[in-house]
Parts: structure tokens; sequence; C-alpha cells
């Protein structure tokens, strides 16, 4: 059954309501055309009750502002009522395109900038919704989610932030340690994999892969990823290998430990397209040395799926590995701010996720069970068969 077409079995938490911030404007446009479509579309007898009212709309979206004063600081307006509505803040925390002034001087938003933005709009709530969800993408100081010596844990302090101001349910993407978690055991989390959305845009750009163990492999860059990288590899039927980072723990370079080198685990990769995992692409680097090196063990193609693209030293070095034959494609998803530049790559796919956000913010607004939605086997596999028929 596809999702958006599914019968209504249950009443809505409360009436829908969605505000996406500036840094996410244009994904919660999309989000919002698909609910609008479905729900005018979706035919139930108990539509006309009480209990649906506001149920269909010509749009979904409530407009929020969060202007800034002269000196930096910032306020949180919501301009229509949300009393009872069930709330999804969708926003974007690594749009960093956003600008304000301070002080006469043009500043860049950060991350800290967009998560103070989350939580003033919250706060305009002032208790009156019936529910409030986040929609996350890019987890807040995901990257700092646990203490090795005197630390800060941000994540965890973020996450109980959030919740200690009235929300239920947080939705985020390929968290980098989804244990997190457990800094709020007792509220909604949910750390969503795109696996599904990466397979059906390769193969809508790729009509002549052969996914087999004998023609195609899975790569992770490095130990963090194995478990993303088996459960690809397990859903496609192919084998895995995995690249360690040796370090040089003598010295500290930008924050960090600088590698050595990559050091490769696994079966013989020549003559097989492969697929590297991951969660974020940030400099590139460690993605550009696993291409390197398994194009200098003879693979064949090579893709490069990473959920989040953020190509934070830009875009000259992976224009140069392309022209030279080292990468074929790179996929990222729409989940953080893209540039023009990167829309406009020869070797670029960008990966849609507004539909998915769609299905989930609809089941979770009439409380509906995500198991199905978070577990795209049964999808992965019907897009397979369906590929493997056109090329027969």
């Amino acid at each position: 059954m596809i999702y958006e077409e599914k019968t209504i079995e249950t009443i809505p938490v409360g009436p829908l309501g969605l505000i996406p911030l500036k840094s996410c404007a244009e994904l919660g446009e999309r989000v919002n055309q698909h609910l609008i479509a479905w729900r005018h579309e979706r035919e139930s007898e108990h539509k006309s009750t009480i209990a649906f009212a506001g149920y269909q709309r010509d749009s979904y979206i409530i407009k929020a502002e969060t202007p800034r004063f002269g000196s930096g600081e910032g306020k949180g307006s919501i301009e229509e009522s949300v009393r009872g509505d069930d709330l999804y803040f969708m926003v974007d925390i690594c749009n960093y395109s956003l600008t304000y002034s301070l002080c006469g001087m043009v500043n860049h938003m950060s991350p800290d900038d967009h998560f103070q933005d989350l939580k003033r709009v919250i706060a305009a709530a002032a208790g009156k919704a019936r529910r409030i969800n986040v929609i996350m993408p890019f987890l807040y100081e995901g990257r700092q989610h646990k203490r090795s010596g005197r630390e800060s844990l941000d994540c965890a302090t973020a996450l109980q932030e959030l919740c200690d101001m009235g929300v239920e349910n947080i939705i985020t993407f390929d968290a980098h340690d989804p244990r997190v978690q457990n800094a709020i055991p007792l509220r909604g989390f949910e750390t969503v994999q795109p696996i599904y959305q990466f397979i059906k845009y390769l193969l809508k750009a790729e009509t002549n892969l052969q996914i087999d163990s004998d023609h195609m492999m899975v790569i992770s860059p490095d130990e963090g990823g194995m478990k993303r990288a088996i459960y690809f590899a397990n859903v496609l039927g192919l084998d895995m290998g995995m690249f360690y980072k040796r370090r040089d723990y003598t010295q500290i370079v930008n924050g960090r430990n600088p590698i050595v080198a990559h050091e490769f685990l696994g079966t013989d990769v020549e003559g097989k397209d492969v697929l590297i995992i991951d969660d974020m692409i940030s400099s590139g680097e460690s993605m550009l040395d696993v291409a390197k090196e398994l194009k200098r063990r003879k693979a064949g193609k090579v893709f490069i799926c990473s959920t989040f693209g953020l190509f934070t030293n830009g875009l000259a070095k992976f224009d140069e590995y392309y022209q030279n034959g080292l990468i074929d494609r790179i996929l990222t998803t729409n989940l953080v701010y893209q540039t023009p530049e990167l829309l406009s790559k020869p070797y670029y796919i960008d990966v849609d996720m507004s539909k998915y956000i769609a299905l989930i913010i609809d089941n979770l607004n009439h409380d509906a069970s995500l198991s199905e939605l978070l577990n795209p086997t049964r999808r992965i596999n019907k897009l397979l068969k369906a590929y493997r028929k056109e090329q027969n």
C-alpha cells in the first residue's frame, strides 16, 4: 500500500501546523505541497466530523518570524493562533547562507544562532499548542555527543532544553551517534536513514548497474559507519569493505589528530562498482582519500552517498577528482543548505527528502506507527525488482 493513499484509521492529534523556520523554508514548502495534495485526495466518512476540523487546508504552513535588533539580539513571533494545534517545527542548523546585521556588520548565522531561533519560536507558541514536534535533520551539536575528559556534552544538553520547553517528539536524520537519545529517555526521538532514497535516485541516474556481489560493493570510509554500511550491503545483497584511519596521535591539527593513511579491510574491489556510504561530507578529505585508494585498487565506478553534504572546504577538490575519473557521482540530500554551485555540478545528484518528511508528519499527526516508514526493506526490494525487470 502506498502510504499517502492509506485509509484514515485514527483521528488527528490536533489540527496540523507546519512551522518551517527561514533556514528550512524551501524544504518546508515542498513538504507542505505533499500534505495538501494527499489530504485533499484522501477520502473518509469521518472527515466531516468536528474531530477533523481543519484537516483540509490550502496551506499548513503557519508563518513565524525571527527578527533581529541592531545589537544582534533576536525574538520569535508566530503570526496566527496555534491553540490546540499539532505543531511541527523545521530547522536547518547548517544554513550558513542567512545573515543578520550585528552593530552594522553582516554576520552569517551559525548553528548556535539557528538553535536559538528555534527555541524563540517554540517559546512564542506560549504553551498553547496541543503538541510540539521538532524536525531537525542535522542534529544540533550531534558531533559532540560524548565526553572525553573535561568537555561539554552539548547535544545532550540541547535535547534536554527542547524537552524542558515542551517538545514531545524530535525527528532527526542519520544522527552521528543515535545513543544520544539516552539523554531524553521519556520523549520521542527518531533518527531516520535515507537509504531507500539514495538507492532510488542512484538507479534513476544510472541505468546500467548490475546490483549483485560480483559487480558491486559497499564501502564504509571508517569504523564509525560500519553499522550503516552493513545494513546497506544486506538490503542490496552485496559484500562490504571498510577503511580505517591510521592517525598521528602525537600532534593536533585543526582540533584533531591528522590522518596518516587509510587502511582497507575487505575482499578484492577490482572491476567492481563501489558505493561509499557515510553520514556527512564535511571537508570531504576522508571521502576523497578513500575514493583515490579504491581507484588505485582498480575499482570500477565510485559513487559517494552522504546524508549531509556540507562541503566546508568548497568544491574545487571534488571537481578535480571528477575530472580525473576518481569519482563518478556524489549523492547528498536536500536536508541541509545546498549552494547553487553544488546543484549545477554534472556529478551531483540531489536526493529530495520532502516526500519522506511529509509521510512522517502525516503518520505522527494521526498517532500512527512509523515502523514501516523507518524500515524501508520492502520498498527497496520492490525498487530493485522493477529496476532489474527494465534491464531485461
